[in-house]
């Protein structure tokens, strides 16, 4: 048995700070360095210490994973690479590391100036950082290192988003980073084939939550937002710059349309224009309707959707805002949420997941008076929606994974704990599995079979083929192979006889067997050879397998086996047979026909029917 080691740095048992230490067949593999949106101190980004105590951290990570390029799968990269000294491959979709570095960014600019964190990465860090990345398309197998590869697979939840499938060997993981098992308006759903790793690590995100049907959510969405504008009041949608954000654009900008609504809809400055053009690049990332209709009609291309100025907020009159970011921890958000909350016409709706410890957490948990860290106090008196357009698998999502691609042991991170275990029952239980949920800093240990790859020669399955009439080789099919395994750099293969002399570069030693039969006989050697000769002829003669025979004065032979007669006295003899270990088969008739001749008592050689 081998196993797999996995510690979370971040994410285990916890959402945020998504950080995954993976050891298995001699390498190190961190899947996905991000931060936690709920902590502004040194707990918002992963323990690195962890990896590396004392000497360079690039020695102990073999390669980096980026799953997507939200800020709590990638807000630590910049941080780690370039403060931490990590200079190890670094891997990640080109949607990814188009979109990442510019979230990076505008989370540095209000971390750095309204914050005033010293501790946190520069712009030109950030660009340094991005260089050292590696991009990978969908399906493509990347050889990393010697026995490494990984391979990516489409994961919906946001543009770029990819489970990875690491392979180390003959042991294999699947880390799905967030993941979508239902298609919406603008992306497709997460699609993997039967890969059947030895464990598949997967979010939990909402591992108690069974969604209703979309089309519900999206219309008790629209007749929420509708009652809203309708009596005068504003409604505010925080959001992410990509994802979440475009698929509601696109249902309220329908929904408009078709109602020939007059109240205006806004989006923050300049992110719709970059989401327009980011969603041209990757056009094939999109679903199937988008990707047939863009030439006609851009679905990103707004008729009742606006830029947001700030000087909006204080205007008269019902309007509906989107606004970054999605969890109202800082920014444009929060700023409208502070102006907008104490008036009880207005609105918020929260369509996605709030990390513990964020402003979007604390409303949705019923708080109604917040303290800001400058003492100024607000009422929250605006009424508070939470509807669930979340790009993540739900428990029924989750389950459907493990269905598709039957691992053969699950992991949970990227969840609250008590979730976690009610997920991790409903696995055992259903797929009768092994489940874990480990927490930040704790170690798992996932114990795999063992398997040894082994390049077979073509010249040896073609002596088997011949030798021993067997069929092609099947591989759904067991069958047994003679043949020498020979371990040579690191690879392991199985030749026939002749091939591994030459490998190894030996000269061919066979090993010869030696037996012998006591038999009464006062006639001449050769008359017993000869008579020994007649008795294997009338043996074999039934037999269907050709076997080359032959007499001389003094011994006699079939294939390899070798008889030889010495006299002991006047009336015994004893026949010796010796024979190489590949014709034992051979050895065994010469024997047994010996020993059929051979008279019990000594006297004489009595005729007994063989067979």
């Amino acid at each position: 048995m081998s196993e797999i080691k996995v510690t979370p740095l971040g994410a285990g048992q916890d959402v945020g700070r998504s950080c995954i230490l993976v050891s298995m067949g001699g390498k190190n593999i961190m899947l996905d360095c991000g931060m936690h949106m709920g902590y502004h101190d040194d707990r918002k980004f992963p323990d690195f210490k962890f990896i590396a105590p004392q000497g360079p951290v690039t020695d102990m990570i073999d390669c980096l994973i980026i799953s997507h390029f939200h800020l709590d799968h990638c807000g630590a990269l910049p941080y780690f690479t370039e403060m931490f000294g990590y200079a190890g491959p670094i891997y990640m979709t080109h949607p990814t590391k188009a979109i990442a570095p510019i979230l990076l960014e505008d989370f540095r600019k209000i971390s750095v100036e309204k914050k005033g964190d010293s501790n946190f990465f520069t712009s030109q860090m950030i660009k340094d950082c991005m260089k050292k990345v590696i991009a990978v398309n969908l399906h493509q197998t990347v050889h990393v290192k010697h026995n490494l590869e990984i391979k990516a697979y489409y994961a919906g939840h946001v543009l770029g988003a990819a489970m990875f499938q690491v392979k180390v060997g003959n042991q294999s993981i699947v880390y799905t980073g967030d993941y979508n098992m239902t298609p919406d308006r603008h992306l497709g759903a997460a699609w993997i084939d039967k890969c059947r790793p030895d464990l598949l690590i997967t979010e939990s995100t909402y591992a108690t939550t069974i969604r209703d049907s979309k089309r519900c959510r999206e219309r008790d969405f629209l007749k929420k937002v509708h009652e809203c504008v309708d009596r005068g009041g504003k409604v505010l949608i925080p959001v992410f710059a990509l994802g979440r954000a475009q698929e509601l654009c696109i249902l309220l900008e329908t929904y408009w349309e078709r109602m020939n609504l007059q109240a205006p809809i806004y989006f923050a400055v300049g992110l719709t224009e970059k989401a327009t053009n980011y969603y041209k690049m990757f056009i094939t990332w999109t679903n199937q309707k988008i990707r047939k209709t863009f030439v006609q009609r851009n679905m990103f291309d707004f008729k009742h959707i606006r830029p947001f100025d700030k000087s909006f907020i204080d205007n008269p009159g019902p309007m509906v805002v989107f606004a970054t970011p999605g969890m109202l921890h800082s920014g444009l958000s929060l700023i409208i949420f502070k102006k907008w909350a104490p008036v009880e016409n207005n609105m918020l709706i929260m369509p996605g997941f709030c990390v513990q410890g964020t402003i979007g957490h604390k409303v949705l948990s019923g708080v109604k008076k917040l303290e800001f860290e400058n003492k100024q106090i607000i009422d929250v008196k605006m009424a508070i929606e939470y509807m669930s357009f979340s790009a993540h698998a739900d428990a029924k999502g989750i389950m459907q994974l493990i269905q598709y691609c039957e691992p053969k042991n699950v992991l949970l991170v990227h969840g609250e704990a008590s979730k976690m275990v009610f997920l991790k029952e409903k696995i055992k239980q259903e797929f009768n599995l092994d489940c874990f949920m480990p927490a930040n800093g704790e170690s798992c240990f996932v114990q795999t079979d063992m398997k040894i790859s082994i390049d077979v020669s073509v010249n040896l399955l073609k002596e088997e083929a011949v030798k021993y009439n067997s069929e092609p080789p099947n591989p759904l099919k067991e069958r047994q192979i003679h043949g020498v395994l020979v371990i040579k750099d690191s690879s392991i293969s199985l030749m026939d006889v002749d091939e591994a002399c030459k490998e190894v570069g030996i000269s061919r030693h066979i090993v010869r067997f030696t037996s012998n039969v006591q038999i009464s006989d006062s006639s001449p050697i050769n008359k017993t050879l000869e008579l020994i000769y007649d008795q294997l002829l009338s043996y074999l003669q039934d037999k269907s397998q050709e076997y080359k025979i032959q007499l001389t004065e003094s011994s006699l032979s079939i294939d390899s086996v070798l008889l030889s007669v010495e006299r002991i006295d006047d009336k015994n003899k004893r026949v010796f047979v010796t024979w190489p270990n590949q014709d034992e088969e051979v050895g065994k008739i010469v024997l047994h026909v010996l020993k059929s001749m051979s008279n019990t008592q000594g006297t004489s050689y009595q005729p007994i029917e063989l067979g």
